[in-house]
């Protein structure tokens, strides 16, 4: 898997871990739930993502290098 596909795996789980939590055990963890999506927004306009930095040092490729 590529850093692309690494990310929306890692925020997708988040935003689904955080829902569950601020609906099941307090309603504070919606606040985490924004904290992902206000991520997401500022990357889209910065071209930049803390995770995207954290997965290239643990190796993660860039691309596949071939055709998806």
């Amino acid at each position: 898997m590529t850093v692309d596909r690494y990310l929306r795996l890692i925020a997708g789980f988040f935003v689904m871990l955080s829902v569950a939590l601020g609906y099941w055990v307090d309603p504070r963890w919606f606040l985490f739930t924004g904290f992902v999506g206000l991520n997401l927004f500022q990357s889209a306009f910065t071209n930049w993502c803390p995770m995207i930095t954290i997965l290239k040092k643990l190796g993660v490729p860039a691309t596949s290098g071939g055709c998806a």
